[in-house]
């Protein structure tokens, strides 16, 4: 009967001799870490305003939704914030869910149906991949943001449904998908352009509108946008944006959706206090376009290779997984949080640090984390 822990414990043994074990490490409230790890991109998790909001609808509503959307979990909070979710990213309709990964899933799923193909980046988030493989459909990868690959994939299945499936700004490196002419590849061979806006929402875009606005593709209704609201909006949950009758096919068929249980309302409410704030912060915008430009030209500097600062994150290479490691510990031992990524979670088999560029870290703060990040550096031959 033990024979499968033993297994386990086997399996935990190499990951380690690989240097990929994961550790979970609590965060005390108030904690002194600079934090260049998490995704709070716009410094809103404790902004005053969405703070109140959310005390406010705690007060009111209790701690937790209590059900599923289509039994009793959907609130006034809940729609009004898919209310100015449409409005901002210029769609007819969107759709809370739980998390970014239920929204993923779900997009993915609803768009699919008898012969579809689905075509796939290959530097995309984990949750598309799942998505796409749930689907049950045929899913063919494409090289990294490569418009001719998925050209060929189309031309290939003349006749089929097809979903071109996309990232706006990918996670590992923070680059920038070629969002129009791949809009324009899946239009010419009339295919549907899933794009994950996740990490460009809040910070790319007119009034931060996100990648899709911002190459000029809101409200198309061969476009369906998804995003988490965990990320520049400082918040939890996901949303699936697009034409009104896609949003109903989810709301009466989407299993992640029916079967899950909503969105605490504070959270709701929290998030939409957040989205009003991001509409009107430009200049919380300008500033972290200044910092990713600081911070790949300091980390060049120093002899490190990095990533392009297309948007607030950026991606630095490291020798190899346990290096990794090693320069994450070294940094948060000086008081630097700093994301640590390792095959299997990176696309292409480079082990980085990801450096997620936040506004609510004071400039000072910020530019002594990246001092810290080149001193703790893996050097030549260690």
């Amino acid at each position: 009967m033990a024979d499968w822990l033993a297994a386990l414990d086997r399996r935990a043994e190499l990951r380690a001799r690989a240097g990929l074990t994961r550790t979970l490490r609590p965060r005390a409230s108030g904690d002194a870490v600079v934090d260049l790890a998490g995704n709070d991109y716009l410094g809103l998790a404790a902004h005053p305003e969405v703070t109140a909001a959310a005390t406010a609808a705690l007060s009111a509503y209790g701690l937790g939704a209590t059900g599923s959307r289509l039994v009793r979990g959907s609130t006034d909070a809940h729609h009004a914030l898919e209310d100015a979710l449409a409005q901002w990213l210029g769609t007819d309709r969107a759709l809370v869910f739980s998390s970014g990964y239920l929204a993923n899933l779900a997009a993915v799923r609803g768009l699919v149906r008898p012969r579809t193909l689905l075509v796939s980046d290959a530097h995309n988030h984990a949750s598309l991949i799942d998505g796409c493989r749930i689907s049950g459909a045929e899913t063919v990868v494409t090289p990294h943001a490569d418009v001719d690959a998925v050209a060929d994939a189309l031309a290939a299945a003349p006749g089929r449904p097809a979903v071109v499936v996309t990232e706006s700004v990918f996670s590992v490196d923070g680059d920038l998908a070629p969002l129009a002419e791949l809009h324009a590849v899946a239009r010419r061979y009339g295919a549907l352009l899933l794009v994950d806006d996740a990490h460009a929402l809040g910070v790319t875009g007119p009034a931060g509108a996100g990648g899709v606005a911002e190459a000029g593709l809101a409200g198309e209704p061969d476009v369906v946008v998804t995003a988490t609201l965990s990320k520049a909006l400082g918040g939890a949950g996901g949303v699936v944006a697009g034409p009104a009758e896609f949003v109903r096919h989810l709301v009466e068929t989407g299993r992640t959706f029916i079967f899950d249980t909503a969105l605490p309302p504070a959270v709701a409410a929290g998030v939409l206090a957040a989205v009003r704030v991001a509409r009107s912060g430009d200049g919380l915008r300008a500033e972290l376009a200044e910092r990713a430009t600081l911070a790949v030209r300091r980390l060049g500097v120093a002899g490190l290779d990095v990533s392009a600062p297309d948007a607030a994150v950026v991606s630095v290479t490291a020798p190899g997984p346990e290096a990794a490691t090693a320069w994450a510990a070294g940094c948060r031992e000086r008081g630097v949080a700093v994301g640590c990524f390792r095959p299997p979670s990176t696309p292409d088999s480079r082990s980085r640090l990801r450096l997620t560029i936040n506004a609510g870290v004071t400039r000072a703060d910020f530019v002594r984390a990246l001092d810290v990040i080149v001193d703790c550096a893996p050097r030549e031959g260690s």
